[in-house]
């Protein structure tokens, strides 16, 4: 067993796992696991640029990770940054930093591979084997959203700029949502979707798998949870119509009566309606009866991967 810590760096949130990880039988014994919503993407789309405030925002956030990492003792640290910090063009002031606090360079990814380790999360308790069934594992970020098709291994994969920041801040003014506001966002995600099937056979795949912040949020509230819990929600099955019901909901509510639900995240309050509007569009066009929402994601994959391989991710 190696003791790691994992750290996803994404366009709204960044999130810690601590955990003893066999490399050999894929395992892992979760010691640790938080998230701070830093908005790190604010403004990105329009500027190009990560704004002072967001970079501050997401420094604490490392300081106080760092913390937690010198206390567990993890042997390894692997940082990985995803979409919002690929193309900014002040993309050396946010490593610099990251580095003289955690002591390790973030390893800025390509869509790829962070599909990759998506796809290995999720899939970690799913069953396994010449029988398995062919999965689509949907990770719905802030700035982007990656498309995995696979069954033991990923045969196919697509990330595409759409996420829940990004639309957010491109298209949506008014509260609650305008009609052209939300038709706006659902364009974008069709748009998007075209891109994808491009390359990735998304229909007639029969399981789809939900992973990140938007999909769990809206299970939670499809659930109809009091508070956030991570057990009950994991592997939960949400039907399309439920999908449906809690995004009519979410589309009809004003700022204050979103921030009213008890499972909302108070960072994902102003972002949720483009994440659930995400979700439904890309079920609709894959004809999906359900979703399985999975806990497991992106950071249970890097986790995994800083225990099979010490050196700089490629």
């Amino acid at each position: 067993m190696t003791r790691v810590a994992a750290v996803d760096c994404g366009t709204n949130s960044i999130r810690l796992l601590v955990a003893d990880v066999d490399p050999h039988a894929g395992t892992l014994a979760e010691l640790d696991r938080r998230m701070t919503i830093v908005r790190l993407g604010q403004g990105v789309d329009r500027t190009g640029r990560f704004a002072p405030e967001a970079l501050e925002r997401t420094f604490a956030a490392c300081r106080e990770y760092a913390a937690v990492i010198a206390e567990l003792g993890a042997e390894r640290v692997l940082f990985v940054a995803t979409s919002a910090s690929r193309d900014v063009s002040n993309r050396d002031e946010f490593v610099a930093g990251v580095r003289g606090i955690l002591g390790v360079d973030p390893e800025v990814i390509s869509g790829e591979l962070e599909a990759e380790f998506s796809f290995t999360g999720a899939t970690l308790e799913l069953a396994e084997g010449p029988g398995a069934e062919e999965r689509l594992v949907v990770d719905i970020g802030g700035g982007s959203t990656e498309f995995v098709v696979g069954r033991e291994h990923v045969e196919a994969s697509r990330s595409v700029n759409i996420g829940c920041v990004r639309l957010t801040e491109r298209h949506v003014r008014s509260d609650p949502p305008a009609e052209a506001e939300l038709a706006a966002v659902r364009a974008d995600v069709v748009a998007a979707l075209d891109t994808v099937e491009e390359t990735v056979p998304l229909r007639g795949v029969r399981t789809l798998v939900g992973l990140a912040g938007s999909v769990t949020t809206v299970a939670a509230i499809a659930l109809g949870l009091d508070h956030y819990d991570r057990q009950v929600i994991h592997r939960s099955r949400i039907s399309y119509e439920q999908v449906a019901a809690v995004t009519r909901r979410l589309l009809g509510a004003i700022r204050e009566e979103r921030a009213a639900i008890s499972v909302m995240h108070p960072g994902r309050v102003d972002v949720i309606v483009s994440g659930a509007l995400i979700l439904l569009t890309i079920m609709e066009r894959i004809g999906a009866a359900e979703v399985i929402v999975s806990e497991n994601d992106i950071l249970d994959g890097i986790a995994l991967r800083a225990a099979e391989d010490p050196a700089p991710v490629d």
